[in-house]
């Protein structure tokens, strides 16, 4: 290999490895690509350098590597980029290295391949792998060696631990108890499916498949008619499923968190897409629990406890990468991430130390199906195994048994051999060729699995499992030459997809991954003889050969012996006169904290079709109950999630855990008005415990049996979860043990999600506020945020006493929400009523509320605030209508107070009257998420966010806007073509053109899909297209810059460069860029192109992705688009990492169609200049702009909308698509 190495202007090195030497014409692209970078003359570069770990070949080389295929460069096969290090540079030993000069061997790799290993001795072999066999499974693999009559070779050793290892097996959950000598009669996995079996609902798939499956109600496909080539949007009704899943990704995220949590999220993701034939990922939702991050030096409730020697990375570390990790992947793929939550616990008591020293990181998400297609077939001999997706690299070797054991057990270098990478522009092309297929009529998929845990062995060996199948190893992608037969089998190199077609079916899906650039082999075929095989023509190796009855074993059944263990905590001690102290550190704690810091780095609009994720209110504060998405744009049939745990009160009682668990996830999807009340909802519960310790077992047991009785008695069901019960971290002079925890994620079809209730209190005071208790239990504060901040666990948790109660509020709520007389409600979980009421005011600007308890008939004010007993809040207009209504039903309420005009909270019970101010408080709750927040945005910013966010609430000016279809001359019922027609236009990695597509079809334009392929090869000229839009997302995962790698393909193609040259020199065409496709126009210079220098779009000022529904100004200007939009100011969504307009010349050189609302951070998210976010052409036919309006052209995909206007069909956005379209037509008639 050859390197070439290139200084860029901020002194960066990127090297370049290529297989041949490079032409000069080759050499002025690489310069032009690399930002007009200083090739070096000498190859080597002195100095110390930070960079990649040379064994580690990262996603950002693969898609640099591919930028340059498509520019014409042959040859190239890696590219790293190398930054200066000084002498207080830190570095990411799980990723990085420090390189004390640059040489021709950064690259190279001394060592060849290992060849296929026969094992002599098994148990030796474990032991030296770490492969977590248990001493059942190393007897079983030496029978089957006699068996079979010869040695296993060291796949088959390997394949048999991954594809049976706890992670992937399951066995404690299938396993026999026996508790205090007693055998339980039933599984913790048969205990879970009863639920199901009982209540089986509108289940449609569970515990058989990648993902559970619900029946949904019709909804539209909104699709291109053919996918193989650029063809018009067409709409289709089908009969839908609804997917819901969650994964727990603990082990790589405790080690790496960037990848880890970014792994996790991808492989969430690829269950929803390998359910049945093949679905679509619509949402994601994220948990995080980790130890104390001691952000500002450790607060007084994290003082009490001494940190640990952390094994990997700080709990702070692990708090910002991971959440950076599961955002960065969701926001390149196209998945927004709309509900999530966040725990961090550490206690130490009775000679035991709980912490999540080994984290949770949870990644879920619901999404859409069709009902036809929500069952695998059968593989039938001679069907073809078809491989999508990327390279082979050494990465993730034995995660799933890894995972399976306690972090610390086994030698680091082992575990760091389980560091994974992700790569989401990858999964989004393979993701669209597999929905391309699903799209279809008739899709033509057999069966489909995602390559997970295990790599090729599992994924393959479950596709074959029912007919065995032969695989040629010899063709499957190797992205490093010195891997073994046994690493190229089984490394969890992520974002792959195995699918079973019948041989006359793979043609389609070859044409349509070419299109898509999704790598596409055919590795093997079906044989029908049970036999699993994979073997190598090349070599004459057959690394495994070997009965699939073999592979998947069946070795004793696991049996866990235990005792319950009493376990006694101390009582929760407080003094009445302490409740404004208390009140401010349980704001601060990380459960019931602000999460701006996490919302505002995450994509929350993309799809177009999110009906409500996490920030509410004017001031869009992350405050809401639950998420959910449209299941197609009409906008009303939808589906829901929510998210519930308790630890800390399973650390009491796991069984109260399990019940408050659930009970928080249902008082949180209350809120949306579900299609047949409680029994829409089904539950995902993911078991995280350290088991294998003294009563551990027979607590998660009364933990499962606790969450199966509690649902079978609620009339729902859960189809789905999953387990990762090595939750124990181990040091050299001390074992902490993570609390076991049950996160449970609710998911329900929604009846019409414009009638969701948010937790903004309505400021009226002749409204009134209700409170409802769900739990009929006694107050009790054990595993309250209170008692954790005063270091204790508590003596006794509440629980949910009456199910059959609990159900009836449920339902009677669900009446009053369909009716519209709930005006605002929020749950009271963490933090308890107090924060509950408090949360209620703080994204409004004005107004407070009144109080008063004294109904409660307890003088414990401390106890009656901050209990966490389960129930509700509720404003309603008419109380007595309302107050009829639940008696009816035989529910029980309070009228506790209402709203107030001046912005305090006055609190009454009986002699004790309180009085706290909203907005300092509210500051308190925002603390957290600004001290966090610097680690991410920099002081500077986080500062600016803090003192600001209370000044930039949305303020609507829509003018005569009427709101309505008619009134514009629309209609979503349209079918016929109107001949006036538009294209989006996309390269690999965008994921913003279905919305985009649809607005334009709404707006009266028959809709082209037209993909860089389709330019460069010619198929695709653009002659009868009169719009193009360039589309939003992250082409090339922003590699190299922003639409850099897009500019390439359409300047160094020769078809697609004329194509584009010869629509923009007719005077008939508009054109559109939006985010990514902004930043494109920009590159190419197709805004001025007049001008010698360019606009440029950087990166943020917060140098990092920043998401928000903020507001906008349309400035006077001659815009097709948004000339006659003028003096509106609008709320609109933004989402992007490099947005910030660099103007070199005046301003008024530029004609600027949008400015945001505010020049402080961040109103201006990015730091452009004069807050500009769009300009226009000088004859206003070309518009480019950052925000997405093809994300707010409904009222229920804005994040926040004018109550008075809530009813509107449409909002003023669709206008400038309106316009653009008439605009076209009256060209045609001049």
């Amino acid at each position: 290999m050859m390197l070439y190495f290139f200084k860029t202007s901020e002194q960066k090195i990127i090297a370049a490895g290529t297989n041949r030497s490079l032409l000069k014409k080759d050499l002025e692209k690489l310069t032009w690509l690399f930002g007009n970078a200083e090739l070096m003359s000498s190859g080597k570069i002195e100095g110390r350098f930070i960079g990649p770990r040379k064994e580690m070949i990262t996603p950002w080389s693969t898609n640099a590597a591919e930028i340059t295929q498509n520019m014409g460069i042959d040859g190239i096969t890696r590219i790293e980029e190398f930054s200066p290090a000084t002498g207080s540079s830190e570095w990411d030993p799980m990723l990085q290295a420090l390189y004390t000069s640059l040489d021709q061997d950064i690259f190279t790799i001394e060592r060849k391949p290992d060849p296929v290993i026969f094992v002599d001795d098994i148990r030796k072999y474990n032991q030296k792998e770490g492969l977590a066999l248990s001493n059942d499974e190393t007897e079983y693999l030496q029978l089957l060696s006699q068996k079979i009559g010869r040695k296993l070779t060291d796949s088959e050793v390997f394949g048999f631990s991954q594809v049976n290892s706890e992670h992937c097996r399951h066995k404690i959950f299938n396993g026999t108890f026996i508790i205090d000598g007693r055998e339980m009669e039933s599984s913790l996995f048969q205990m879970i499916k009863e639920t199901t079996k009982r209540n089986p609902n509108r289940v449609v798939s569970a515990y058989k498949d990648n993902c559970a499956f619900l029946q949904g109600p019709p909804a539209e496909q909104f699709a291109p008619a053919t996918q193989d080539k650029s063809d018009f949007f067409k709409i289709k009704t089908f009969d839908s499923v609804l997917s819901i899943k969650a994964e727990t990704h603990n082990f790589p995220t405790t080690v790496e968190p960037f990848n880890g949590a970014a792994t996790g999220t991808g492989g969430e993701i690829r269950d929803r897409i390998a359910g049945g034939k093949g679905a679509f990922p619509i949402a994601g939702t994220a948990v995080y629990m980790t130890s104390y991050p001691r952000p500002d030096g450790g607060r007084q409730w994290e003082k009490n406890i001494e940190e640990r020697p952390w094994l990997y990375q700080t709990p702070g570390d692990i708090l910002i990468k991971a959440s950076n990790g599961a955002s960065d992947f969701g926001n390149k793929f196209g998945q927004p991430l709309i509900c999530g939550s966040l725990l961090t616990l550490e206690h130490t008591e009775n000679q035991k130390k709980f912490g999540y020293d080994k984290v949770i990181m949870l990644a879920g998400g619901i999404g859409t199906g069709k009902m036809k297609d929500s069952g695998k077939d059968l593989p039938e001999k001679g069907d073809l195994i078809v491989l999508l997706g990327g390279d082979n690299y050494r990465i993730g070797m034995g995660g799933g048994a890894v995972s399976s054991v306690d972090t610390g057990k086994f030698d680091r270098s082992i575990e760091l051999n389980a560091v994974q990478r992700a790569n989401p522009e990858m999964q989004k092309r393979v993701y669209n060729a597999i929905r391309a297929l699903g799209e279809m009529d008739n899709n033509p998929v057999i069966s489909i699995h995602d390559h997970g845990a295990g790599g090729h062995l599992n994924c393959l060996s479950e596709l074959v499992e029912a007919a065995g199948g032969k695989v040629d190893i010899s063709v499957l992608p190797v992205g490093d030459p010195t891997l073994s037969a046994k690493e190229i089998i089984g490394n969890e190199s992520q974002e792959r997809m195995g699918l079973v077609m019948k041989k006359n079916s793979v043609d389609i899906l070859r044409k349509i991954a070419e299109r898509e650039r999704a790598p596409f082999y055919v590795i093997g075929e079906i044989t029908g003889d049970h036999q699993f095989t994979l073997f190598n023509p090349e070599t004459g190796e057959k690394p495994i050969d070997i009965k699939l009855e073999d592979l998947f074993g069946k070795p004793p059944k696991t049996i866990l012996k235990d005792t319950i263990q009493k376990t006694s905590w101390k009582k929760v001690e407080y003094s009445q006169q302490q409740i404004h102290e208390y009140i401010e550190m349980v704001l601060q704690i990380e459960e019931v904290a602000c999460k701006d810091w996490l919302t505002n780095k995450v994509d929350r609009s993309v799809t177009g079709r999110i009906a409500k994720q996490q920030c509410a209110g004017p001031l869009q504060l992350p405050l809401n109950n639950l998420g959910a998405i449209t299941l197609d744009y009409r906008g009303k049939a939808g589906m829901a999630t929510s998210i519930g745990h308790a630890p800390a009160a399973g650390l009491i009682d796991p069984a109260a855990g399990s019940v408050l668990s659930i009970a928080e996830a249902l008082t949180n999807i209350i809120w949306a008005p579900l299609t047949n009340k409680l029994r829409s909802v089904s539950l995902s519960a993911n078991w995280m415990w350290p088991c294998k310790n003294a009563g551990e077992d027979a607590r998660l047991y009364e933990a499962v049996r606790a969450a199966g009785d509690f649902a079978t008695a609620l009339g729902i069901n859960i189809p789905t979860g999953k387990d990762s019960l090595s939750m124990t971290q181990k040091y050299k002079d001390q074992v902490v043990y993570s609390p076991g925890t049950v996160i449970i994620s609710a998911a329900a079809e929604v009846k019409d999600i414009r009638k969701i209730v948010e937790p903004v209190i309505v400021n009226d005071p002749y409204t009134s506020i209700l409170y409802i208790d769900m739990s009929r239990d006694e107050k009790r504060l054990g595993g309250s945020s209170l008692a954790q901040v005063l270091n204790r666990i508590g003596d006794t948790a509440p629980t949910v006493r009456d199910p059959e109660y609990f159900t009836e509020v449920f339902n009677t709520v669900q009446q009053l929400i369909m009716k519209g007389k709930i005006l605002a409600g929020h749950d009271i979980s963490a933090g308890g009523m107090f924060t509950a009421i408090l949360e209620m005011c703080f994204s409004n600007t004005g107004g407070g509320v009144a109080l008063d308890i004294s109904a409660l008939n307890d003088k414990d004010t401390v106890k009656l605030l901050f209990c966490q007993n389960p129930g509700i809040l509720i404003q309603v207009r008419d109380e007595e209508e309302v107050a009829e209504l639940l008696l009816e039903n035989g529910i029980s309420y309070l009228s506790v107070g209402h709203p107030v005009n001046d912005r305090t909270l006055y609190i009454t019970n009986q002699e004790y009257k309180g009085k706290f101010d909203i907005d300092d408080l509210r500051d308190k709750w925002f603390m957290t998420s600004y001290l966090l927040d610097r680690r991410q945005s920099g002081k500077k910013l986080a500062k600016e966010r803090f003192d600001n966010y209370i000044k930039h609430d949305l303020n609507f000016n829509t003018g005569d806007f009427r709101g309505t279809f008619r009134s514009l001359g629309i209609s979503p019922d349209r079918r016929k073509n109107s001949g006036t027609r538009a294209a989006i236009i996309r390269e690999k990695g965008v994921n913003g053109d279905r919305e985009m597509a649809y607005a334009l079809y709404l707006a009266g334009f028959d809709v082209k899909d037209v993909h860089m392929t389709d330019l460069i090869s010619g198929r695709e000229t653009l002659d009868d297209i009169s719009m193009i839009v360039f589309v939003g997302g992250f082409s090339n995962s922003d590699v190299l810059g922003s639409a850099k790698g897009w500019a390439g393909a359409f300047r160094y193609n020769k078809k697609a460069k004329s194509t584009l040259e010869r629509f923009y020199k007719r005077k008939d065409t508009l054109s559109l860029g939006v985010c990514n496709g902004c930043q494109l126009m920009a590159e190419l210079g197709l805004i001025y192109p007049g001008h010698k220098k360019m606009p440029k779009l950087v990166r943020n000022e917060s140098d990092k992705f920043e998401s928000a529904f903020l507001g906008v100004r349309i400035l006077k200007n001659n815009s097709v688009m948004l000339g006659n939009m003028e003096g509106m100011e609008l709320g609109i969504w933004v989402a992007h990492g490099e947005g910030a307009f660099r103007l070199p010349y005046s301003e008024k050189k530029y004609n600027i169609a949008m400015k945001y609302s505010a020049h402080t951070y961040p109103a201006n998210p990015n730091g452009s200049d004069h807050d500009v976010a769009g300009l226009c052409s000088d004859d206003g036919r070309h518009l480019a702009m950052m925000p997405h309006l093809e994300r707010a052209y409904f009222p229920w995909q804005c994040g926040y909308y004018p109550p008075d206007r809530r009813h509107d069909e449409i909002t003023p956005w669709i206008k400038a698509f309106v316009n653009a379209r008439l605009w076209i037509e009256n060209q045609a008639q001049v």
